[in-house]
């Protein structure tokens, strides 16, 4: 079994940064990537970014690009998501994820195996 566990996430006004991690423990891979999904309040859980730990490949959600950068340990089996510039629309619980397959990166939530409990990001306008 794999254990995924988040820390991060907080209170920040609009304009304001915050930084996620995610540590994975337990069951390990050869080659797997670590994604983060967000769900609003009152909406369907939504891509945000991943990255391969083997590789370091990523990608980016549109709605993010150019203002959130995922990044890894993989010594540690980590993942981080820095998240500058946020927007009230922003506002979700935050999900890490594990996706087993490794060869390439995906964006949809139904090819993640492991999911951690969530950690909540709130941004005041």
């Amino acid at each position: 079994q794999v254990q995924l566990v988040e820390s991060g996430g907080g209170l920040v006004q609009a304009g304001g940064s915050l930084r996620l991690s995610c540590a994975a423990s337990g069951r390990t891979f050869n080659s797997y990537g670590l994604g983060w999904f967000r769900q609003a309040p009152g909406k369907g859980r939504d891509f945000v970014a991943v990255i391969s730990m083997s590789r370091g490949s990523t990608y980016y959600a549109d709605s993010v690009k150019g203002r959130f950068t995922i990044s890894r340990d993989s010594a540690k089996k980590t993942v981080y998501l820095q998240m500058n510039s946020l927007k009230p629309e922003d506002t979700a619980v935050y999900y890490c994820a594990l996706d087993t397959y490794g060869l390439e990166i995906r964006d949809s939530q139904s090819e993640y195996e492991y999911w951690g409990q969530g950690t909540q990001v709130t941004v005041s306008s």
